[in-house]
């Protein structure tokens, strides 16, 4: 069993640099002041050095950094708003989530974060007998209950729009609001489910059946 020691780093003595001098120049007041110039300023150099590990770590970088983070591996982005621990805890799941972008799970983990509140998703994909798959698939629903105040329905609708492949269909609620395509100022070609989406659900196969895999975000 290999056992894992995380690295600490080694605390420097005060007069670290002006202990290397020769034991002859040690008595050298002047010297030694001297020496202790650079010592003060490599002590600057060596901090910063020590703290480059922790300038990329979601949970102690500085906040800005933590948002710059979360743009850079094209997240939709961290409000100053909210909390300091909250802002953290979204660039850790932003992170998370890409290897999942794309996907239903994907998709909930990241809601889930950013409203606070309950997320349910349904898509038009899933497993039915040979002769049973529906035409249309390329359809989800996405309801959202935020208990974050400051995450508004077009932030919502605006990060649906952005994890969804770009040929399904989407239909957004939060709470008892339909919010897109209705209601919503972002432009994108949508279909209403109510007159274009499949309302038959999908039907599982019967027993010794040949199946079909379609989905929403093959």
């Amino acid at each position: 069993m290999t056992t894992v020691v995380p690295r600490a780093f080694v605390a420097r003595p005060n007069d670290w640099l002006v202990r290397q001098l020769p034991a002859g120049l040690l008595g050298e007041d002047f010297f030694v002041r001297f020496v202790e110039l650079f010592q003060a300023e490599a002590d600057t150099l060596v901090a910063h050095a020590q703290n480059l590990p922790y300038l990329t770590d979601p949970k102690v970088a500085p906040l800005e950094l933590v948002r710059w983070m979360a743009r850079w591996i094209g997240s939709p982005g961290i409000d100053p708003g909210y909390p300091e621990d909250v802002q953290r805890q979204m660039l850790l799941v932003a992170s998370e989530v890409m290897r999942s972008r794309g996907t239903v799970a994907g998709l909930r983990r990241l809601l889930e974060v950013y409203s606070g509140g309950e997320v349910d998703i349904e898509e038009g994909g899933g497993v039915f007998a040979a002769d049973g798959a529906p035409v249309d698939t390329a359809w989800v629903v996405v309801g959202v209950t935020p208990r974050n105040e400051l995450l508004t329905a077009e932030a919502i609708v605006r990060i649906v729009l952005a994890e969804i492949p770009a040929h399904v269909r989407a239909e957004i609620w939060v709470g008892d609001d339909l919010v897109w395509p209705e209601g919503s100022s972002v432009t994108a070609p949508t279909v209403p489910r109510s007159t274009a989406w499949p309302t038959d659900g999908p039907t599982g196969p019967s027993e010794n059946a040949s199946t079909t895999v379609q989905g929403a975000y093959a």
